[in-house]
């Protein structure tokens, strides 16, 4: 992808709303998530049929991120959900590839930027208006209405989703 070729999606996706109702894959991954799966998970799953790995895998392998990596309230796990799911799609795997890491990073780097400019950032803590730097306790909370109505998870997970349909809509993987 070009510089010029970056700077488009940034500014499409700046100038436009991402608007999780009209999102396929948003639908799907806000479903998971009030299913009970974590937000990484949740993102992850929306995008199963693209690629062709064990659905129990890609569950464990996304399950540490959940809660900004384990509760620790870092990265959000949907935007790491979003990563995974640009890594299979667009990844690399030759460790000397330099040309196609950077051309990769950058992918992921213009993610994080759009999830950035429509939610203000991309820590879970700072998503949720926590106050506490560091880990919560590691049990998580239980699902109920109340939790829904204080935690804007399932939307962020939606937001997330959205986000990737739509670079993979712009950007034809193979």
């Amino acid at each position: 992808m070009t510089e010029k070729d970056q700077t488009v999606f940034i500014e499409e996706a700046a100038m436009a709303e991402i608007q999780t109702e009209k999102s396929e894959r948003a639908q799907k991954a806000m479903a998971y998530f009030l299913e009970g799966y974590n937000c990484s998970q949740a993102v992850v799953l929306a995008f199963e049929d693209l690629y062709d790995i064990d659905r129990s895998v890609m569950l464990k392998l996304s399950s540490s991120f959940g809660g900004g990596m384990g509760r620790l309230r870092e990265v959000c796990g949907s935007i790491s959900g979003m990563f995974m799911v640009a890594g299979l799609l667009y990844g690399y795997n030759q460790p000397k590839a330099a040309e196609a890491k950077a051309k990769h990073y950058a992918v992921i780097q213009e993610l994080a930027e759009q999830f950035r400019e429509q939610n203000g950032s991309i820590v879970c803590r700072e998503l949720l208006g926590l106050k506490t730097k560091g880990a919560d306790a590691p049990t998580p909370e239980a699902r109920t209405a109340e939790y829904y109505k204080k935690r804007p998870c399932k939307e962020l997970v939606g937001m997330s989703a959205a986000i990737m349909e739509n670079y993979i809509n712009t950007h034809p993987y193979q």
